[in-house]
């Protein structure tokens, strides 16, 4: 009996290990595809700039870096997870809120470029925007709330 525990420690201990290397390549994945497309979206926009005009190419531009940022912040919680074995719910929240953020920006980029708009169009739009628009306000009441719950104390009961 004392064999089987020791081979199913040593088991779960190479899975936690597994466990921890998935998590590292993971996040070191997100930290490189981030980087990757902060430098591609800025040489798009240097490049595109001038063709297709600045406010379209800034819209784009802006488009990427909230992604870039997104992806940061999932890399940021990869980190602290790695650092103390917590899964922490606000950092999803704020990707949310930035991802919400960057449809709205995006939704009213393609309707700024739309050279005319039937008003099942312009309904779509607003109800699309609606809804992004209320999920961030859901998502923000959420950071409100976690950052306002009562933090657990660490001290021992002895």
């Amino acid at each position: 009996m004392k064999d089987r525990r020791e081979v199913m420690n040593r088991w779960c201990g190479v899975m936690e290990w597994l466990d921890r290397l998935g998590y590292m390549t993971a996040g070191f994945s997100l930290l490189v595809l981030g980087m990757l497309l902060f430098a591609h979206a800025w040489y798009v926009f240097a490049t595109k700039a001038g063709q297709i005009g600045l406010l379209p190419s800034g819209l784009k531009l802006l488009n990427d870096i909230l992604l870039v940022i997104i992806l940061l912040e999932l890399f940021r919680t990869v980190i602290r997870f790695l650092q103390t074995e917590v899964l922490d719910l606000e950092p999803y929240l704020a990707v949310g809120i930035i991802a919400c953020t960057r449809r709205v920006l995006t939704a009213s980029a393609e309707l700024s470029h739309l050279p005319s708009m039937s008003e099942g169009q312009f309904y779509q739009y607003l109800m699309d925007v609606g809804l992004n628009v209320m999920v961030i306000m859901v998502l923000v009441i959420g950071v409100f709330l976690m950052r306002k719950r009562p933090v657990p104390s660490s001290v021992p009961l002895s």
